[in-house]
């Protein structure tokens, strides 16, 4: 079956109902129960301080590996999303109020871990009035006051028809601001409804107009139905964007309702998508069945300030 032809989309009425089974993940991307004592302790630091990880939230796969090394990444501003996108795991709803010391909370946990490199993520804030731009730059300034040696990395939603969101975060000065495009324009409508293909492309290129300096990143995530074509002309649209940083992974179907998987694609895909990205001119690419936005997410970091000292030698 070709990949444009997944029965998910010829016919969209299967998409969401309760019979529409996960399939079976193959060998390459099965990954063992979180069971070290550090996994303990990075969870317990976590729920001492009433904070709110996607690794939790979206069912991570990453998150054993990831915790055992103290690695998290922290989801402000809730976990219930405005958004119900079809390839997402977290609680669709209406939001509670904000909290307003969770800045101060999450930076103290940040400090307690010991974190050389901290990602933040939100849910969908579409009920406020700015999307929740300046809680992020209030996390920001707090990571900065608590725990000065950590650089930051911030995941965003697209801040749609939020006047003046977008440079209320860019001037807080991420190191690293990351938005996802998730998937190719063709599948929004069914998978990102509530999203539009070039508002995330212009979020993207307007940081890397307001901050040259910000390394801006985005993530794919395949397995849903797109061509190998698509995913290029995707790449080429971050690119004309200054996007730095590519990261692209397997969807995994979270459960019987949500989006379901056209195909597992191979380890030897990924390498070839990653050389392809590498060809275009992003400065670092993340590209396997296992990569997420935030996983390796520090060593990554690094990997992408060496890639930029380098070309600017």
């Amino acid at each position: 079956m070709a990949i444009t032809d997944a029965p998910a989309l010829r016919h969209p009425e299967k998409r969401n109902r309760p019979d529409n089974p996960i399939q079976r993940k193959p060998d390459w991307i099965r990954v063992k129960a979180p069971t070290s004592p550090v996994y303990r302790e990075t969870r317990d630091i976590v729920r001492e301080n009433g904070l709110v990880t996607v690794c939790e939230e979206a069912g991570c796969p990453n998150i054993g590996e990831c915790w055992a090394q103290k690695h998290a990444t922290f989801m402000v501003m809730g976990d219930t999303c405005t958004r119900a996108c079809a390839f997402c795991n977290v609680a669709t709803g209406m939001p509670k109020p904000l909290d307003p010391m969770e800045p101060v909370k999450l930076a103290g946990a940040v400090a307690k871990l010991g974190l050389n490199h901290v990602v933040v993520t939100s849910v969908d804030r579409d009920d406020l009035a700015d999307g929740g731009a300046a809680h992020f730059a209030a996390v920001i300034e707090r990571l900065r006051e608590f725990a000065p040696g950590v650089t930051i990395e911030i995941l965003t939603p697209d801040f749609k028809d939020k006047a003046g969101a977008i440079e209320v975060v860019a001037a807080a000065k991420p190191d690293v601001f990351n938005h996802n495009m998730e998937t190719v324009p063709r599948l929004y409508p069914g998978i990102r409804p509530g999203a539009r293909y070039f508002t995330s492309l212009e979020l993207l290129h307007r940081v890397k107009r307001l901050e040259p300096l910000t390394f801006t990143k985005s993530g794919l995530m395949v397995g849903l139905g797109e061509s190998r074509e698509e995913v290029h002309q995707v790449m080429d649209d971050l690119r004309a964007a200054n996007v730095d940083f590519l990261t692209i992974g397997q969807y995994l179907q979270p459960t019987p309702k949500h989006a379901a998987i056209d195909r597992f694609v191979t380890p030897d895909e990924f390498k070839s998508y990653a050389a392809a990205a590498r060809g275009k001119g992003f400065l670092m690419v993340s590209s396997s069945p296992l990569t997420r936005s935030s996983y390796h997410a520090d060593s990554d970091f690094e990997s992408l300030r060496a890639a930029r000292e380098a070309q600017l030698r």
